[in-house]
């Protein structure tokens, strides 16, 4: 039990046990943030794992029970409210056997070891140790994997059938490898080529054997009686499980019909902002307008390095411009890469990695460049803005940077849910429009298409996990109004597949960044400070957007008062 007998240092200390806790869990996590304590483990995937993550929930919501609200100050209220969240959250996701829905094409156990690859140390002797010690375990996390899908065979709980086949053609393409070319040895941070064969030996006699059983479990046993249907709601107590996936990643209690209305009414604004711009520009209407983009050569090119320099230069306009609406900065700009060719076939067009702890790694800003003559390059822009500057690179860098929070609430507390992140995200892809980012009216264009996106998440989520929406449908749906290329509509609707809810934390949350914004403007009138406003919705952290709302007016208006 804690030693501290001060309301606000019990909850200080009860984050700090908690969160170290779930680093120990989630060694993986604790690598890539540069935490090296846990560098020979992988995660407990099974039974015991899981009964592990019950019993610190419980201990957390006991004991954050036990310390009076109304005797902390502002940021305890906010780090207690996030951890009974977390706490009874995942306890009822447990309870519900969401895990047992685990096959993952885009992130799932099979990308693991190229994950460990890519971000432990592995120079000295002895943390190639423990790099081999960690891919040695691998075995035993796939024998763990297979037994708790097992057990969703057996409740009639499985994984739907499209990812289940695209996790197998993943594995089958990393399996087709030589050991010496697998990313897990070209990646890994090793100091000469003895070392680098000592993981090549891994790869061949872990790993491979280890992802073969995965791939034959999955052909063999599993994808028979994976669901047909891609929607949650197909499982037994699916409209349950989906209600509780909203909540989940929004931290909001809003129900399925709400999501896909607000989804309707916002495209359709969205919409009409398009076809003034397609007017404008001597153009019928934005369906003639996406017509002249996606046949337009200008538009396309071949070359997958030049999405890569597009997407560099753009980071640097912004990073160059930030101070001007912002106070607080990250350290460093966000690097770019390209996502690698073992998942690129699978992933989504973007998305941001943090930047380590020390320092020693910059945050990563990850752009798909598979089939580049597909993406059209009007729309990179805005991509760019959301998940890398001013988008996620300054509000996870600047998160991870805070001081006086405990390492939960910097590191920890999207656990509660992902609808101020993403919605800070999509926010900034408007702001970059204020701030003059976008070259020309095509750019901006696409800015609307990457919104239009986001709205049509909310119709296809809701669409595929409440109202049994088929894939094609969805597809189908995202692409005309979603104006997203069939490549991507097709990566998109997988993706929402196996992440029920995470796709409305966008349009959820930019919605509650923009409302505090206009009520606080309101609120101030002319004393309204623009940087002020972005600099205290970065100051505290990920926050639930109820929490966002009710503390950011009083957090402004101190701010300006104090010339902060």
């Amino acid at each position: 039990m804690p030693v501290a007998t001060d309301p606000n240092a019990l909850v200080n200390d009860l984050a700090d046990r908690f969160w170290d806790g779930v680093l120990e869990r989630d060694p993986i996590y604790a690598t890539i943030l540069g935490d090296d304590r846990f560098d020979h483990r992988l995660p407990d995937v099974g039974a015991a794992g899981r009964a592990a993550e019950a019993a610190a929930y419980r201990e957390v919501i006991a004991e954050a029970e036990a310390i009076p609200a109304d005797e902390l100050e502002t940021e305890q209220v906010i780090t207690r409210d996030l951890l009974l969240t977390v706490a009874r959250n995942n306890l009822e996701a447990l309870d519900a056997k969401l895990y047992q829905l685990a096959v993952d094409h885009i992130s799932g156990v099979q990308t693991l070891p190229v994950m460990v690859a890519q971000y432990q140390a592995a120079g000295s002797d002895e943390q190639l140790d423990r790099l081999l010690t960690r891919l040695g375990a691998f075995p035993a996390l796939i024998d763990q994997h297979i037994e708790t899908l097992r057990e969703g065979l057996a409740d009639g709980r499985t994984s739907a059938a499209v990812p289940v086949r695209r996790a197998i053609e993943q594995i089958e393409r990393m399996l087709e490898k030589p050991a010496s070319e697998s990313p897990v040895v070209t990646m890994a941070q090793v100091s000469d080529d003895a070392a680098r064969q000592r993981v090549g030996d891994a790869v061949e006699q872990a790993i491979g054997p280890a992802l073969q059983r995965l791939r034959d479990f999955l052909a063999d046993e599993y994808e028979a009686s994976a669901r047909s249907e891609p929607g949650i709601s197909a499982t037994p107590d699916g409209d349950a499980a989906y209600r509780l996936c909203i909540r989940l990643q929004t931290t909001v209690a809003a129900t399925a019909d709400e999501v896909h209305e607000f989804g309707l009414a916002d495209l359709a604004t969205i919409e009409a902002e398009k076809d003034a711009i397609a007017r404008r520009l001597g153009h019928a209407d934005r369906i003639a307008m996406a017509a002249a983009l996606e046949t337009d050569p200008a538009n396309h090119t071949d070359d997958p390095a030049r999405l890569i320099e597009l997407a560099k230069g753009q980071t640097e306009r912004a990073y160059a411009l930030a101070p001007q609406y912002f106070g607080r900065l990250p350290r460093a700009n966000c690097e770019v890469m390209a996502v690698e060719a073992y998942r690129e076939q699978e992933s989504p067009p973007a998305f941001y990695m943090p930047p380590a702890l020390d320092g020693s790694r910059a945050g990563q800003y990850y752009l798909n460049t598979y089939q580049p003559s597909d993406r059209q390059l009007h729309k990179i822009a805005s991509i760019t803005f959301h998940e890398a500057t001013p988008g996620h690179h300054f509000q996870i860098g600047i998160e991870q940077d805070l001081t006086g929070l405990p390492a939960f609430r910097r590191l920890g507390a999207r656990m509660a849910g992902v609808a101020y992140v993403e919605g800070w995200g999509l926010y900034t892809e408007r702001l970059a429009d204020e701030m003059g980012l976008y070259l020309d009216e095509a750019e901006r264009f696409g800015m609307l298409d990457t919104q239009a996106f986001r709205a049509a998440r909310l119709v296809v989520d809701s669409g595929l996990h409440a109202f049994g929406w088929d894939r094609q449908r969805a597809i189908d749906f995202m692409h005309e109004r979603g104006a997203l290329a069939p490549v991507d509509a097709a990566i998109e609707v997988d993706r929402y597949t196996i992440w029920p809810g995470q796709a409305l934390t966008y349009k959820m949350g930019q919605r509650e960044i923009e409302r505090a914004r206009a009520e606080v403007s309101e609120r101030m009138g002319d004393r309204f400070d623009l940087r002020a406003f972005h600099d205290e919705v970065l100051a505290h952290g990920t926050l639930p957007l109820a929490t966002l709302r009710r503390e950011i007016p009083g957090w402004v208006e101190a701010a300006v008062a104090a010339g902060r």
